[in-house]
């Protein structure tokens, strides 16, 4: 099954959903030429280059010898090919190469390579993280040293967090970094599920590694960053080597490296971001990641929305039960595989309107504007959970609607399945972002930013659940925040009510999505068969997947008690 960009849908929603013209007035240099440049470019790239390797990927997969990680056959022309389009300099600083578009037209760039690729897609993901770190935590010499072949892609770059004891509880790793005197520092550890951390697609890696410094404060507060390259400034290499690669359920093109260290005790680093101040630059990589693998739930959605539609109009089962002849039919026909259909649509259109708009929002608040920084930080729980559940939940009916077929390998419906179950686990755990909800996020500007999002939603609900599930999200959030007796009860509640919340504001945007698209229809404009189905996709969002969210509430207040009734053993009985 080929991949389609959906350009239409992505201009749809750029347009009328982020508001490019919002963007220039805040000082981009954006125009609708440009954003139609990308999109089309973007998209057609992917298709032509990134998709066609997207099986043997899964099949032969990256491979691990003592002398490093070899990717399969094509990887490394197409990694170039990208690299000469100048697709990862998008939204980069122009001081380092970059072309200093809004983000939101990066999100655009990977949501397509994603759909194309996923696995291959982690590549740039992770150079992204590692450019914002930079960016934004860097020496302007550390920034002149290390940003500008990033940015072009000539050099990719990694997040090392994680160890064997030290996953989701960062502040127990264990790896060191000592001042070597000339402001450089030995680090000595071992890194596990470190993405694309080897492999011959470049030269050179730049891993920014977290570490502890001597005598430091135990826990996240005494977290350090530390640029450390594969290979040194003076072009030789660094005492860093990845060990092996883990074998995995899905995205197998993308090397999950566990790493070492220091095994020799010469592996040098440089310090960024200050003394103890890991954890606030290891968060501006990770916030940026968590939009990312959002939009790693948009683009499998998208990929197996389309191969299900494709399938479903070609695969001929038995007649409609309501017709009144009884010739066999394409299964797009019959009203369950249609009732599937409608709902992939829907979902990968609500989860990518969502990501669109928390990255225009990024955008602004990098212009300035603080509303829209505390908007972001708000909505960056919801894009990266609930986009990668509606991720699973698409590819899922994909698999569904393929019938058996789905689960033989041969169709890649499978694929679609494994690559995306990775999503709602890394880059903080789906618990974990509704755990920062709760606990970090309802709480913005003493409440006011969740108000004024409401409120805002509110003004645009209408006739529809969207409304009353407005007065149920404010409900939950004013329980959390004054009346539940403890942080159990806020995060026993804490799933469904990101859930609930991420659903009402998808929907929102769907229904502005619907209302344009109705209008155009009545006077003509745009392509019909396009907006009937933005329409029906809206329609069905607003009716059917907001009241399923109101449904959750009962679950978002029921407390902790119940939980805890039980005793451990009492699960394994």
């Amino acid at each position: 099954m080929t991949y389609t960009a959906p350009i239409e849908e992505q201009r749809f929603v750029l347009r009328h959903v982020v508001d490019i013209d919002r963007l220039a007035a805040a000082g981009f240099d954006v125009s609708a030429d440009m954003v139609d440049a990308i999109v089309e470019g973007v998209g057609g790239f992917a298709a032509g280059e990134f998709a066609p390797l997207n099986r043997v990927g899964d099949e032969v997969g990256a491979r691990w010898s003592s002398d490093g990680v070899t990717m399969p056959d094509g990887f490394r022309a197409a990694y170039q090919a990208y690299v000469d389009g100048g697709w990862g300099t998008i939204s980069a600083p122009t001081a380092f190469g970059g072309q200093d578009q809004p983000q939101v037209l990066a999100a655009v760039v990977l949501e397509n390579l994603g759909a194309a690729n996923m696995a291959f897609s982690l590549c740039p993901m992770l150079s992204a993280g590692a450019i914002e770190a930079l960016k934004h935590h860097g020496t302007p010499e550390q920034q002149e040293r290390w940003l500008p072949r990033l940015v072009t892609g000539e050099w990719t770059g990694t997040m090392n967090l994680t160890e064997p004891q030290a996953g989701s509880d960062v502040g127990a790793l264990k790896s060191r970094a000592e001042p070597v005197g000339d402001g450089t520092y030995r680090i000595k550890g071992q890194k596990i599920f470190i993405t694309f951390g080897e492999h011959d697609l470049t030269d050179n890696i730049v891993h920014l590694v977290l570490a502890r410094l001597p005598d430091a404060p135990a826990g996240t507060r005494g977290i350090s960053l530390f640029i450390v390259p594969k290979l040194r400034p003076d072009g030789t290499r660094n005492d860093v080597r990845c060990v092996s690669i883990e074998h995995k359920l899905g995205i197998h093109a993308s090397p999950t490296c566990v790493m070492a260290y220091g095994d020799d005790d010469d592996c040098i680093g440089e310090l960024i971001g200050g003394e103890n101040g890991g954890m606030r630059a290891m968060f501006t990589m990770m916030n940026n990641a968590r939009l990312n693998v959002g939009l790693q739930g948009v683009s499998i959605a998208e990929r197996a929305t389309q191969q299900a539609v494709a399938h479903a109009k070609e695969r001929v089962q038995s007649a409609r039960a309501g017709a009144p002849g009884r010739e066999s039919v394409a299964i797009i026909e019959h009203p369950d595989v249609r009732r599937m259909l409608l709902r992939m649509k829907a979902l990968t259109q609500g989860a990518r309107a969502l990501a669109y708009y928390a990255n225009a929002q990024a955008d602004l608040a990098s212009r300035g504007d603080a509303a829209a920084k505390a908007r972001v930080d708000l909505l960056t729980p919801l894009v990266k959970a609930w986009g990668t559940d509606v991720g699973c939940e698409v590819a899922s009916l994909g698999v569904q609607v393929h019938g058996g077929m789905g689960f033989i390998e041969e169709t890649g419906a499978a694929q679609h399945f494994r690559d995306i179950r990775i999503a709602p686990i890394y880059e903080g755990t789906n618990g974990i972002q509704a755990a920062d909800l709760v606990g970090r996020k309802l709480g913005l500007e003493g409440g006011e930013t969740l108000e004024r999002l409401l409120a805002q939603v509110r003004a645009d609900a209408g006739n529809t659940p969207l409304a009353p599930l407005a007065d149920s999200v404010e409900e939950v959030a004013a329980w959390m925040m004054r009346d539940a007796t403890s942080i159990d009860d806020r995060l026993a509640g804490s799933y469904p009510l990101l859930t609930m919340a991420a659903v009402l504001v998808a929907g929102s945007l769907m229904k502005k999505q619907g209302d344009v698209a109705a209008r155009m229809l009545g006077t003509g404009e745009g392509d019909p068969a396009f907006l009937r189905m933005k329409v029906s996709a809206a329609e069905y969002f607003t009716r059917v997947i907001a009241a399923e969210a109101l449904g959750l509430k009962a679950s978002a207040l029921n407390g902790a008690a119940m939980l805890y009734e039980l005793t451990d053993e009492a699960f394994a009985a």
